[in-house]
């Protein structure tokens, strides 16, 4: 009996203290979420890699997102409990002062009530 306790408490550490992956399929996102605010280039490099993984990323829980993809630089509440993950791709103002509103190039994540993302699109600054 104590075998099988400290065997499901070895396999439960094991997962509770885990952490984020390094890569998604071909997507680098251990340099995504070392490159705060895009201002590093290496989210830009890593675009035609986010693309390609677009369909593993619609449909995951936000709370994933966040742990795969790292902390958004904009969280954006909209109508209807929706809200925006967005993740700067470039260097801008952004980068001299947290905050600031900028036109950079960016990747929006939408997601819904429930928190699944349903949407991401790609633009200038935030939706």
């Amino acid at each position: 009996m104590k075998t099988k306790l400290a065997i499901y408490l070895g396999a439960f550490w094991l997962v509770a203290c885990s952490t984020a992956p390094d890569k998604l399929g071909i997507l680098d996102v251990k340099k995504w979420r070392s490159d705060r605010g895009g201002c590093y280039g290496l989210r830009m490099a890593e675009v035609d890699h986010f693309k390609a993984e677009l369909q593993s990323i619609k449909g995951m829980h936000i709370n994933d997102v966040g742990e795969l993809l790292g902390r958004p630089d904009v969280n954006q509440i909209e109508d209807r409990n929706q809200k925006y993950y967005v993740y700067y791709l470039e260097k801008g103002p952004q980068c001299d002062q947290e905050r600031t509103k900028s036109k950079s190039r960016s990747v929006a994540l939408r997601v819904s009530a429930i928190g699944l993302v349903t949407e991401i699109t790609f633009q200038n600054g935030i939706p």
